[in-house]
């Protein structure tokens, strides 16, 4: 690794501006406070997100940026009153690292609503003296509140685990909301990604029937038998979609790209739900009537509070329920970032930081 620009007591790889390219980079991270955890990061996977921020495509991104919030590591020092985790405990850190604990978001256990959320990187930090952003995963230790800290189960291994703080979450909370965990239920899942190949093995372990919408006719094969899904229908067989019209109650749209509503609500039966989980960088073309003939609803989701994501992992643990990853170091992360946008992962890369970055 060449040597990191900056000063600091903690290292990563950062992005400079909008080019996105992310390079060796030395940041300060507060000390630990009363009710602080240190962890030392060993793994942190790699969300499309990540991308997204890197180059500003949403326009609020703040340089420099240390990317990741799928953090999974082991508790290095607690503060004097943190009763929550221990020394040594394998933990995780998601999305999110502060929120105001007050609002109504916060009393019902959403935290990722509250108006004040912190996240984990791109976020200004309150309990930084100098207005400083937060900075994420893609480093060698990070300070977080201990409300904000995960514990991960014994059953998942910690590179399986990570991308759980993200893509499991996201599909997991609109689908517990929105009741696509009743047994029986038509489930649709688009795009088998990293956040579809988790909703999929997901709504399998909830009882309910499950197809898989792609545009990689590959993909079956591994929708079929690796995760599951009852059905497979390819998005650009003109026949197939409208063979299949009418025919789900719940569709999980984790596609980031841009693509048009119309033929998706098409495939929801009266009372459907179209939840939309990827974040376009275009805003979506919407007819009414193919909302009002029909009942049909779409809805989003925005991750999961820390008591339900707390309930995912062990609900993962229990039930089988795996990311499958692609380990890197940290030096390829920009081949990562790239193969990411041309859809050459199977199905979420994970950075071995506790080997790769020293």
């Amino acid at each position: 690794m060449a040597p990191p620009e900056g000063e600091g007591n903690c290292i990563g790889y950062a992005a400079r501006d909008c080019s996105g390219v992310l390079s060796p980079f030395r940041f300060h991270r507060r000390e630990v406070g009363p009710r602080d955890v240190k962890i030392r990061i060993t793994h942190c996977g790699v969300c499309h997100s990540d991308v997204h921020l890197t180059r500003n495509d949403w326009d609020y991104s703040k340089y420099p940026m240390v990317p990741g919030h799928e953090i999974v590591g082991v508790v290095e020092e607690v503060g004097a009153q943190v009763s929550k985790v221990a020394a040594a405990q394998r933990v995780g850190v998601m999305g999110m690292v502060g929120s105001c604990r007050e609002c109504v978001p916060c009393r019902q256990h959403e935290e990722q609503f509250c108006s004040k959320c912190v996240f984990t990187y791109n976020s200004i930090d309150p309990l930084s003296p100098s207005g400083q952003t937060t900075q994420g995963g893609y480093s060698s230790f990070i300070v977080v509140d201990e409300h904000f800290v995960l514990s991960i189960p014994a059953e998942l291994a910690s590179d399986v685990a990570a991308p759980l703080l993200c893509a499991g979450i996201t599909v997991y909370s609109p689908m517990i909301y929105y009741g696509a965990n009743k047994p029986g239920m038509r489930v649709g899942v688009a795009g088998l990604g990293g956040l579809g190949h988790v909703a999929v093995q997901m709504a399998r372990a909830f009882g309910t029937e499950v197809t898989v919408l792609s545009t990689s006719p590959g993909k079956e094969k591994d929708a079929r038998e690796l995760m599951g899904a009852h059905r497979f229908i390819l998005t650009s067989d003109a026949h197939a979609m409208k063979a299949a019209a009418g025919s789900l109650d719940v569709m999980i749209n984790t596609v980031p790209a841009q693509y048009e509503l119309g033929p998706y609500l098409d495939l929801l039966a009266f009372n459907g739900k179209l939840l939309i989980l990827g974040i376009p960088a275009v805003p979506f073309v919407l007819h009414a009537g193919q909302l009002v003939y029909g009942r049909k609803m779409v809805a989003g989701g925005l991750i999961g509070g820390i008591k339900e994501t707390q309930e995912m992992l062990e609900f993962c643990a229990k039930n089988g329920v795996a990311s499958m990853v692609e380990r890197i170091d940290i030096k390829d992360v920009n081949k990562a970032y790239a193969r990411l946008l041309e859809k050459d992962v199977k199905y979420r890369f994970v950075i071995d930081v506790e080997n790769s970055l020293s």
